[in-house]
């Protein structure tokens, strides 16, 4: 074939797979973190009407992460026996169902079991996703189209912060408050998306019907390429690839960089009220905005320099030191407007780490076993989704400021700074393997 008609197959193939994979996973991800982020604008009225002392609604915002713990890699097991279509579909369902029952909750209790009932639910969801876009993407393409799925995450708040503050101020009636709602009405997206997924979803290359039999042929044959070009990488049994040590190295940054990460997200509305008690809930949500905004644009630029150089280790540590000094700094500003500027740089830095993170797995893995390897570097990682609310909300309830806590946040994200960059993600005697060597490119999709 010649190579001019190739480059064209090439091109029409990666600009279907991207425009079909990326946008759909994406709108996914924002419904899921919507849903679970969503009970921090609760606490601005929920707190009060169920008596919830900083403490209680730091462990109610933690507690979900301990179901999903739990859970994650037997939801990874499950996805992959039954297919990523079915599965992501079961996920979706069953989180719609429980978030929505949230908003009915009368007692601290209740709303302890829903938030761990709703982390079991979602639990797999993330690393399922990121396995599917390999089975799409080849490497060289991963940190970009991880980052475009990924930036879901500060989308979800930038939606997230003025639809639920809007709902909670001006939707009311049945005898549920403005909170009670904003639950309701955000938990019926994942329930109508897990019905439409069963139809949408394609689980493998070669069962893609939206493409060309020539394009399907090309993308199969390039993943196998990839896949058998990459060298120095272990296949592990289930128990190795949870055990390997570099695995548990990697879950021990994770847990320590998801402290800051979710502690941040969950008190940031409470932080900016702190910051101004004049500010209304919606212009709370507006504020809380700008953040998000700015890491958005942050972890799609960094990620691109990190697939246009391949290298992904500097790439994921540098942002964790970028985040510990401007979220220390913080906690030592009296201006709001200083405040927010370094807030905006803390969480820039904190979502730039994650796409090149997730590459690592890959530099000493083969794809099945970085498959498990990450739903258990996201399991044990997400534990600190449970301490950073709740030591929040500890320090909060003792010093009576969440931004003392953020002093804390800041030193457990330098001490994952340090054991990101002084990580051996190689034996000396290797290469580097092909995943991320150089010449990376980012997807083209225009």
């Amino acid at each position: 074939m010649p190579v001019t008609e190739l480059q064209d197959i090439e091109r029409s193939t990666v600009r279907k797979v991207f425009w079909r994979i990326i946008p759909y996973t994406f709108g996914l991800y924002v419904i899921s973190y919507l849903d679970r982020a969503n009970i921090g604008y609760a606490a601005l009225e929920m707190n009060r009407e169920l008596a919830l002392t900083s403490e209680a609604f730091g462990f109610a915002a933690g507690i979900f992460f301990i179901g999903y713990f739990l859970f994650e890699v037997p939801s990874n097991v499950a996805l992959n026996k039954f297919g990523a279509r079915v599965w992501i579909s079961r996920i979706l369902i069953t989180w719609g169902i429980i978030a929505t029952l949230s908003a009915f909750v009368q007692s601290a209790t209740q709303l302890y079991v829903l938030r761990f009932l709703l982390g079991v639910a979602e639990a797999g969801f993330f690393p399922g996703i990121i396995i599917y876009l390999t089975y799409w993407f080849r490497a060289k393409e991963q940190a970009t189209t991880v980052a475009l799925f990924t930036a879901a995450i500060p989308v979800s708040y930038l939606i997230g912060a003025p639809l639920s503050t809007w709902i909670m101020d001006h939707v009311s009636g049945f005898g549920l408050s403005g909170w009670r709602w904003m639950l309701l009405i955000e938990g019926v997206p994942a329930m109508l998306a897990g019905f439409a997924n069963f139809f949408i979803m394609t689980d493998r290359p070669e069962n893609a019907r939206w493409l060309k039999p020539e394009e399907r042929e090309w993308l199969c044959r390039e993943l196998k390429q990839d896949e058998a070009a990459r060298r120095n990488v272990k296949h592990l049994g289930l128990v190795a690839a949870i055990t390997d040590p570099k695995v548990l190295f990697l879950s021990a940054i994770y847990f320590i960089y998801q402290v800051g990460n979710l502690g941040i997200g969950m008190w940031m509305p409470q932080i900016i009220k702190g910051l101004s008690s004049s500010l209304s809930n919606f212009e709370i949500g507006l504020v809380a905005m700008i953040p998000y905004a700015v890491a958005t644009v942050a972890m799609v630029l960094w990620s691109r320099n990190s697939d246009r150089t391949g290298e992904r280790q500097k790439h994921s540590a540098i942002p964790l030191l970028v985040a510990a000094v401007a979220l220390g700094a913080t906690g030592l500003v009296a201006s709001p407007t200083v405040a927010m500027a370094l807030i905006s740089l803390a969480l820039a830095g904190i979502y730039a780490f994650k796409s090149p993170f997730w590459s690592l797995p890959g530099l000493f893995l083969t794809r099945s076993s970085a498959a498990v390897s990450i739903a258990a570097i996201n399991s044990i990682g997400n534990l600190g989704g449970f301490a950073g609310p709740y030591a929040i909300g500890y320090i909060k309830g003792w010093t009576g400021s969440a931004l003392g806590g953020l002093l804390f946040l800041s030193f457990l994200l330098f001490l994952s700074f340090l054991m990101t960059w002084f990580a051996r993600m190689h034996n000396a005697s290797e290469a580097p393997a092909p995943l991320v060597g150089d010449g990376a490119r980012t997807p083209n999709v225009s």
